[in-house]
């Protein structure tokens, strides 16, 4: 009998880093069947784009660093221990040298990312 788990973990010195709007990305939990919600570490680059999402909330935690988030047409300082909570719709991009989690809200699809 296989037995399916109530909880998932996940080990991020074992996952790849691939490209994302903000710079590089490491991503956790995207092959949860409920698609709850995933985790991501991100470090953002000097490249940065402007984007958005049509459904998801997203959730940032900065880790290390210092930097700007610009969202909505406000800049809001970010250090490390500032937490910032997105709503669908809102525009954003981090600019700065910054590594922090993303917890985005239910879990990220590649379809939901949005430019102008």
């Amino acid at each position: 009998m296989n037995e399916v788990k109530n909880y998932q973990v996940a080990d991020f010195s074992s996952i790849p880093s691939q490209p994302c709007p903000c710079g590089e990305t490491k991503r956790a939990f995207l092959d949860d069947p409920e698609q709850t919600a995933t985790i991501h570490i991100v470090t953002i680059s000097e490249k940065s784009r402007m984007h958005y999402h049509k459904k998801i909330t997203e959730i940032y935690n900065v880790l290390e660093g210092n930097g700007i988030l610009e969202i909505d047409h406000d800049k809001i300082k970010l250090k490390k221990g500032t937490f910032v909570l997105m709503k669908p719709g809102c525009r954003h991009r981090a600019i700065g040298n910054l590594t922090f989690i993303n917890v985005p809200i239910p879990a990220f699809d590649i379809n939901d990312e949005w430019f102008d």
